[in-house]
């Protein structure tokens, strides 16, 4: 080994990979136009802030309602948000392969790209934009819009449509309860 390079670890190593695995895993979409994702999505959906519900919900969805998360203590919203995030992640990562990405908007702010098969292998785990709405509205959605989840922050709800509804309704609706079901 070379005296004047520092001896690396696996501890170093793993650090640097995990945040290669965080910077792939979430990408922010540069010099982006309205017209490139929120009017396609506003086209589909008829997106209505602050109305309930906020979009005209697809066939074949289901809106989970978070009042019991938004009521509890901070210590009990906290987990609860963590919860609805770690759940929705494990039943994306069932859903999508490890080369899909998802586009996720905020509204009135950035959108960005996302691999939920990458985030899932990070060690750093943070959500630059969450799945549970705490405080804006916040889609996560496959390129063609078949599949998603949006996250409407006052009406205290999450849809869940296309390939994730399956997987991700019952993991959630085993303990929230059901706002509205489309068939």
């Amino acid at each position: 080994m070379h005296p004047s390079r520092p001896r690396r670890t696996g501890h170093d190593l793993k650090l640097r990979y995990s945040r290669e695995v965080v910077a792939a895993a979430w990408e922010r979409i540069r010099s982006e136009k309205y017209e490139d994702f929120w009017g396609p999505f506003d086209a589909r959906f008829h997106f209505r802030p602050k109305e309930h519900p906020g979009i005209t919900e697809p066939a074949a969805s289901v809106t989970v309602d978070l009042t019991p998360i938004f009521a509890g203590t901070p210590a009990e919203f906290a987990a609860g948000q963590s919860a609805v995030n770690a759940v929705a992640l494990a039943a994306m990562t069932r859903v999508f392969a490890a080369t899909d990405r998802l586009v996720v908007l905020d509204w009135q702010h950035a959108s960005w790209w996302f691999r939920p098969q990458l985030h899932a292998i990070a060690d750093d785990q943070q959500w630059p934009i969450p799945v549970f709405p705490d405080g804006d509205y916040y889609a996560f959605l496959a390129e063609d819009m078949s599949t998603g989840t949006f996250g409407h922050p006052w009406e205290q709800t999450l849809c869940v449509w296309g390939k994730l509804m399956p997987v991700l309704a019952p993991m959630l609706t085993a303990w929230l309860p059901v706002k509205r079901s489309m068939p």
